[in-house]
């Protein structure tokens, strides 16, 4: 429900604010930016919530009754402003996908986008992605996990709260199917070498490029506003694709210090 993302205002007064839903950590991947929600993407929240909304503490799902058929599923985390998912879900309309996002406007924006075009294969939950994947996911039900272009905390001392951990990668490698793929995106060449290292030290995938590390973009992963500025400013994007296998063994975490 709705009510479940509505906080009472500090202030005292009786407007609410729209939070995302996390259990309690020390380290985050994400901050809680203050950012205009506009009347559209409020009225997203109290009228299309309940068709499109996941909620974090409702539990584990079952995907096959959730959409009402059995379908390849897409799992994207942090899908910004929702415009790339968006178009994915629309021009991919036999597959399934569910989205993660912390923030309002975005999620906001998605549901009504996919209101206006009628979309019934997209779900989106409003929490944190490591939580949403240990308490919802079921174990093999992701045929493609989605990474684009997430925070990379560009501060040494700040690396603690990049996504991409081992951490992170043991809690997905089991909700893939087997062969299922990991596919993440970058803007930040430092990143995405930081990101061969946890892939290689996690264990589990194998890259499906063979030639090179890096991936060349694949026609399902739209080119997005912002892709299209750095484009125009020299800027470089590096896709890495990485396919599960079953040789997965638990190694000591990365160290970012």
């Amino acid at each position: 429900m709705f009510s479940d993302l509505i906080t009472p205002d500090e202030s005292g007064s009786d407007t609410f604010l729209i939070k995302p839903e996390f259990k309690p950590k020390s380290i985050r991947s994400f901050v809680i930016r203050a950012g205009k929600i506009t009347a559209g993407q409020k009225k997203a929240f109290e009228t299309l919530w309940p068709i499109y909304g996941l909620s974090l503490f409702k539990g584990r799902i079952d995907p096959h009754t959730l959409f009402g058929r059995n379908a390849p599923l897409v799992l994207e985390i942090g899908f910004g402003m929702g415009d790339s998912l968006f178009q994915m879900a629309k021009q991919e309309p036999e597959k399934d996908f569910i989205g993660i996002e912390v923030h309002p406007p975005g999620v906001g924006r998605l549901m009504n986008l996919a209101h206006q075009e009628k979309l019934t294969n997209l779900r989106v939950y409003m929490a944190d992605a490591m939580d949403v994947l240990e308490d919802c996911i079921p174990d093999e039900s992701i045929d493609r996990l989605q990474l684009y272009f997430p925070d990379p905390w560009h501060k040494k001392k700040h690396n603690k709260r990049r996504i991409v951990q081992t951490v992170f990668v043991h809690k997905l490698h089991p909700k893939l199917k087997p062969s299922g793929i990991f596919h993440m995106a970058t803007d930040w060449q430092p990143y995405a070498e930081y990101m061969l290292e946890v892939m290689d030290l996690a264990g589990g995938f194998d890259n499906i490029q063979a030639s090179s590390p890096y991936s060349p973009r694949p026609d399902y992963r739209p080119i997005t506003k912002f892709e299209k500025r750095g484009e125009k400013l020299g800027h470089g994007v590096w896709d890495l694709m990485f396919k599960k296998n079953n040789s997965f063994v638990m190694v000591r975490p990365h160290n970012n210090d």
